[in-house]
């Protein structure tokens, strides 16, 4: 049984209040990024995906303001580090997320920083690392000193979490990094727009097919 997730456009009525946070998830193949998003949006926990890409979207209110969180859910193929301009451009902070039980998806993140570094635009972005599948202690290949250790030294912030077991870490994880993000710069407005991506939204989620 596969879990697909299908894209919607829906209207939001425009707030002159709301502001937007833009927040890119990376990462390698099967980390747990889908997983981790619906756990946010939804508070529920699937445990499989198709490989479809997609901008979520949830309105918090924070400190009384209210913030459209967009999540832009990369799929990178394999083992892939690549990152495009797009998401560059797009994005106001960045979640890597790697599996706790899978040493290359640790190298991958590292890889990442290393892009985002390079790039001008993201050099002093805020960043947030996640240790994905804390629930799979006895399955660990990545300690969390290390995480603590890569996440002290690229200056981002770091959690360890499992999207199966817990809603609470992973609101903690978006919510700190939005918290970065508004500390650093300005939000844009609400309905600023994302051009050649869908939209989508919570309520879409939870439709199964079998394969």
């Amino acid at each position: 049984m596969v879990v697909e997730v299908k894209s919607r456009m829906e209207a939001t009525e425009v707030n002159q209040q709301r502001v937007e946070a833009n927040i890119l998830l990376l990462g390698a193949h099967n980390v747990g990024k889908t997983a981790l998003t619906v756990r946010f949006l939804t508070r529920r926990f699937i445990g499989e995906y198709g490989d479809i890409e997609s901008i979520y979207s949830r309105v918090d209110r924070i400190d009384g303001q209210e913030i459209c969180i967009n999540i832009w859910d990369s799929q990178a193929g394999g083992k892939s580090c690549s990152i495009s301009d797009k998401q560059l451009q797009w994005a106001d902070g960045m979640v890597l997320v790697y599996d706790i039980c899978d040493r290359a998806s640790f190298e991958v993140v590292r890889q990442q920083l290393q892009l985002i570094r390079r790039s001008r635009k993201m050099s002093t972005a805020p960043l947030v690392i996640v240790g994905n599948k804390r629930d799979l202690q006895h399955r660990r290949s990545v300690s969390g000193e290390e995480g603590h250790l890569l996440a002290m030294t690229e200056r981002c912030g770091f959690f360890e979490v499992s999207a199966a077991e817990a809603y609470h870490g992973v609101l903690l994880v978006f919510h700190q990094l939005v918290d970065l993000v508004r500390e650093t710069r300005p939000l844009r407005k609400s309905m600023a727009g994302v051009r050649g991506i869908v939209r989508s939204v919570s309520a879409v989620f939870g439709r199964k097919r079998a394969e």
